[in-house]
């Protein structure tokens, strides 16, 4: 057995040591927000937080994250009001929407250490994170924006 906590609950997950986070993460609890793109952890689609680091669950091994603490964009605000979140509607960034929980826990991570990110220090961090629809100037107006309500 493999204890963590996810969202501020504990869990416990009996799954092969060697299955993808993600895997348990959307099977095992249900919690679907977080998505599978590309397998490889190269799209970021797949991002989630642990111990406060923006990780790729699809390539992470559920024995990596014994006793650590995982956040998900259902625990980075249960109610959708984390100033990110408010920021992406403002800004209008949803096209498909299938990579944007990756991206807001990605956005979420580079706020947690920098409060007020320039645009360059946003675009090389946002950079590991694909969005197939294009939204790049969008997500960059989004984050400065929910840098500024801060």
């Amino acid at each position: 057995m493999i204890t963590f906590a996810i969202n501020g609950r504990e869990m416990l997950s009996d799954q092969p040591s060697d299955t993808a986070l993600l895997w348990v993460i959307r099977d095992e609890l249900g919690l679907t927000g977080t998505k599978f793109g590309c397998g490889i952890a190269q799209c970021g689609a797949c991002t989630v937080h642990v111990n406060g680091v923006p990780t790729r669950s699809c390539i992470t091994p559920v024995s990596a994250v014994q006793g650590k603490k995982i956040t998900t964009i259902e625990g980075l605000s249960p109610e959708g009001d984390h100033p990110l979140q408010k920021a992406w509607i403002a800004e209008q960034v949803p096209q498909c929407g299938y990579c944007q929980s990756g991206q807001i826990m990605a956005a979420a991570a580079l706020l947690a250490k920098t409060k007020n990110p320039t645009r360059e220090q946003i675009v090389q961090h946002m950079s590991g994170n694909l969005c197939r629809c294009g939204t790049y100037n969008q997500i960059v107006a989004a984050i400065q924006r929910a840098a500024s309500q801060a």
